[in-house]
């Protein structure tokens, strides 16, 4: 009877692991692939439980343990994502077939060297948690930009770049690009500008406006002409911003405190209402399959016929003339906390998609195309 209990044991093991300490928990994901640098600890408790077993029962005991792996994975998937994360769910299986393999081995009775097979499992269990972090960290990761990608012409307000307070410390420091500028520049090239007047985006270029200060009127119409000719823009225009001032309050060299893109919204007959008041915390939103969180964003009250509005009106999709735009009632959501991972690198714990949409969105979906993706546990519609 316990030997029957034991696959559901191993599984049960498994999934409050990866729920707890495997991050599922804390990032709001139940991806089946963050389980893979855990199955160390279930397996060697299972080659611990059947080293006494007659071969057959070793075999049809992982076997039972691989099913139930798949189906208790797959169900919380299911439940609270609503999609298997099927592909995820056979690099885990295979995994454990693996590392069963590699800790039934090691732990086979013998006389003697107890001591030293102890000493060579934990070792194996230590190199197989670095490995998988690693491994996942590449397979979550987009691939690198390819020869001709599109050039984003960026124009934003925020302090993305040279962070210093006066001009001799920042010559003297160099650029210290901000972890989201950093990103964007890894998914291909950026032309940052100061103006839009002289660097309209290139043909087959993309735009990136984020949050910029007040735009002259030539910038304007030219912001405006590169859309309706067919060119891609992303614009951020936060209601009310809450990206953390270097400088005293009213400073100039502070971001803007609210969007000053309102004569070109008004323009393309689009009204950003006012951000909530009080809102204390990030919010996830799910936009085309992916996980952005934005602060205090406002909302879209007014739009022109045709647009596509997502995350309760805080983003829109409009085709303005031969062109598209995205706009995001929030530019809070380039701050890093709130998508950069806790561990530098470690694409597969980051705690949203933002650079991923935007990549999609300015470069094409193949920029952001990993092997691997989160899923995400649904968000609450709002």
């Amino acid at each position: 009877m316990i030997a029957r209990l034991r696959p559901l044991c191993i599984a049960a093991l498994l999934l409050l692991l990866t729920w707890l300490a495997g991050s599922q928990r804390a990032l709001g994901r139940v991806d089946p692939a963050l389980a893979l640098p855990l199955l160390p600890l279930p397996m060697l408790l299972l080659a611990l439980w059947q080293r006494d077993d007659p071969p057959g029962l070793k075999k049809r005991t992982i076997i039972a343990v691989l099913i139930a792996i798949a189906v208790g994975q797959g169900t919380l998937a299911a439940l609270l994502a609503g999609r298997p994360g099927l592909g995820q769910i056979a690099l885990i299986l295979a995994a454990s077939c693996v590392a069963s393999f590699l800790f039934e081995a090691t732990m086979r009775r013998r006389k003697s060297r107890r001591f030293l097979r102890v000493l060579v499992a934990v070792l194996a269990a230590a190199v197989w948690f670095v490995a998988s972090h690693a491994l996942l960290a590449r397979l979550y990761r987009a691939p690198a930009p390819l020869t001709g990608a599109p050039v984003v012409t960026m124009l934003t307000g925020l302090p993305l770049r040279w962070a210093g307070d006066d001009l001799p410390e920042m010559i003297a420091a160099g650029a210290q690009d901000d972890p989201a500028l950093s990103r964007i520049e890894a998914d291909g090239p950026v032309l940052l500008v100061d103006s839009l007047a002289d660097h309209v985006p290139r043909p087959g270029g993309t735009l990136l406006l984020a949050h910029p200060r007040a735009l002259a009127p030539r910038e304007l119409v030219a912001v405006d002409a590169f859309v309706r000719g067919g060119g891609r823009a992303v614009i951020l225009a936060d209601a009310l911003s809450g990206w953390p001032a270097r400088h005293p309050l009213g400073d100039p060299r502070n971001p803007p405190v609210t969007s000053l893109l309102t004569p070109l919204l008004d323009h393309w007959g689009i009204t950003l209402g006012a951000a909530p008041v009080g809102e204390r915390a990030a919010e996830a939103h799910d936009v085309d399959g992916r996980r952005l969180r934005l602060f205090s964003a406002g909302r879209f009250e007014r739009l022109p016929p045709g647009c596509a509005t997502f995350a309760g009106e805080r983003i829109a999709q409009c085709r303005i003339g031969a062109g598209e735009a995205w706009l995001v009632g929030d530019a809070d959501l380039l701050f890093a906390p709130l998508w950069q991972p806790a561990v530098r690198g470690a694409d597969h714990l980051r705690r949203a998609d933002t650079m991923e949409w935007l990549a999609a969105h300015l470069r094409g979906e193949d920029a952001a195309a990993a092997l691997l993706n989160p899923i995400w546990v649904r968000a609450p519609r709002s």
